[in-house]
């Protein structure tokens, strides 16, 4: 069983960058996938981005493309989302996922075992 935390979170002005942390335990981290989710007050959670197990293959959302990246470092058992260009409609709260199906992106939650607790991220226009 996995348990995530993410960090990272906070405070930016509209065009600033962002990078999200989230620290895994457990020891089949390696073999999981990882994805990136948000959820905006009243709104649907929503995909952002995710890394397959090796990190050779990513999948993002359009509203991701060209800004965000995601990336993972597996010997700290991390997984980042580097955000730059950031809008006040990236505003949500973060969440970290993964999943036991290592091989594949996925952009579906329905896929994703374990979730973290959540990172706020405000930005202000």
């Amino acid at each position: 069983q996995a348990q995530l935390v993410e960090s990272g979170g906070g405070l930016v002005q509209a065009g600033g960058s962002l990078r999200l942390s989230c620290a895994a335990s457990g020891r089949t981290y390696m073999s999981y996938a990882m994805g990136w989710f948000r959820q905006a007050p009243g709104k649907e959670r929503e995909f952002v981005a995710a890394i397959t197990w090796n990190g050779g293959r990513t999948t993002y959302a359009d509203s991701a493309k060209g800004r965000f990246t995601i990336s993972r470092d597996n010997a700290k058992k991390t997984v980042y989302l580097q955000m730059n260009s950031l809008k006040p409609e990236d505003t949500a709260v973060y969440y970290c996922a993964a999943s036991l199906q290592g091989a594949a992106p996925y952009s579906s939650a329905n896929y994703y075992d374990y979730w973290g607790q959540g990172t706020q991220v405000t930005v202000s226009s």
